[in-house]
């Protein structure tokens, strides 16, 4: 029984452990800034911007001191007046702007920024953006690469958290992409593709570690699953989904908004845990985990489990939609980041085998050991989770706030 109990207790702390490093508030990007960097010239620099634009307008206004920015932009102008608002307070957002995103030769003086032509409001994923042109000055030839910094829309400035600005570059015959945000705000065009793929990395691997949503699914595949095998199949084919949605997105074949997305995700965070409780409903409990059950030892058959990865995998392309959608991945650029996105599923796939790892042999363990509460165990955790699953689905749906 101390055995049991302590077996227990591991494994609370360590679903205690997963939930408190799962912020709820920061579950996804709140926001995404996007720059795209090509050469104007063997010295200058020409960056495309495209920012949000009631974001930028009360940054801009709030940061430069220029209210009218934002009683204009805000305060719901005519229909069409938008590229009026950006035209008349060309000069606030440009400060705002060009005060938070820096270039500079490596090893030289930041490059002099100025207007490119007008800035032009348009949409991108249901979400209105701005999208203007700055050159950037540098006085020295840029080709032993360039230092980019970001520090658009801060989490201090109150407005949004977590702010990602994905930088893509074409110059001086590289390219490429990276992702910057408050732990990362800066990199060199020169990096090597390691360094860069690195990034990325670590962007999957923070994406799920910092998803309580996305841990509650994985948690959810966990208690549901009899062998560790099953469980890292079904993790498994659940970021190969994230994969082939990310392809699929570059592509242009698939696009769906995020106030579609964002629902479908926590319905199927509750559909995983629905389905465990519901194929328990005609076993006792005895049966559910009992080793002396051929069932509990051999785990589903090959139908259930292949009709189970089908249904993972459906999901996972659901999860990759909502990053995809949060990325707008169907840009032409999109090419550019599409092995950069595939490193950034590697991160995921990392994560979810280590915590599988940590938690699995200590369940399977518990089974073996105390079949009844390791049952009921199972039974609770996926309750909780189904029950948070529909929470989040509702608010979801209703937009109310405090959703992850």
């Amino acid at each position: 029984m101390r055995a049991v109990l302590r077996i227990g207790a591991v494994l609370a702390l360590l679903a205690g452990a997963l939930l408190l490093v799962a912020d709820p508030a920061d579950a996804h990007v709140t926001t995404v800034a996007y720059a795209d960097l090509t050469a104007a010239g063997s010295t200058d620099v020409r960056v495309v911007f495209d920012l949000q634009y009631e974001l930028l307008s009360a940054s801009a206004a709030k940061a430069q001191n220029d209210p009218g920015l934002f009683a204009q932009a805000i305060g719901h102008p005519q229909t069409g007046a938008e590229n009026r608002v950006l035209a008349d307070h060309a000069a606030a957002i440009l400060a705002y702007t060009t005060a938070r995103f820096t270039v500079r030769v490596d090893g030289g003086p930041a490059c002099r920024p100025r207007a490119d032509g007008a800035a032009e409001f348009h949409e991108r994923d249901a979400t209105d953006y701005a999208r203007f042109a700055v050159r950037y000055v540098c006085g020295s030839a840029h080709g032993r690469g360039l230092l980019v910094r970001s520090a658009l829309f801060p989490d201090a400035e109150g407005m949004v958290k977590d702010t990602k600005t994905i930088v893509t570059y074409a110059l001086d015959g590289r390219s490429g992409s990276a992702a910057l945000d408050a732990a990362h705000p800066q990199f060199s065009t020169a990096q090597p593709w390691t360094e860069r793929f690195a990034e990325f990395f670590r962007l999957g691997a923070e994406h799920l570690l910092t998803g309580i949503d996305h841990l509650l699914f994985l948690v959810a595949l966990i208690v549901s699953s009899r062998r560790l095998r099953d469980v890292v199949l079904a993790a498994t084919c659940f970021t190969a989904a994230h994969s082939v949605t990310f392809l699929l997105a570059a592509l242009g074949i698939v696009h769906a908004p995020s106030r579609l997305v964002e629902p479908a995700i926590a319905l199927s965070i509750a559909a995983v845990a629905a389905w465990y409780l519901w194929s328990l409903r005609r076993r006792p409990s005895h049966r559910i985990a009992d080793p002396a059950v051929p069932e509990a030892r051999s785990g589903p058959s090959r139908l259930a489990l292949v009709a189970r990865l089908g249904i993972v995998f459906c999901f996972g392309l659901v999860h990759g939609l909502g990053f995809a959608s949060a990325l707008n991945i169907r840009e032409p650029w999109s090419w550019t980041l599409l092995w950069s996105l595939l490193v950034f599923n590697a991160g995921i796939e990392a994560v979810q085998l280590a915590i599988i790892a940590i938690t699995f042999p200590p369940l399977a363990l518990l089974r073996r050991r105390a079949p009844g509460p390791a049952a009921v165990l199972s039974v609770v955790v996926s309750a909780i989770v189904l029950a948070l699953g529909l929470l989040w689905f509702a608010m979801r749906v209703l937009g109310l706030p405090g959703a992850p």
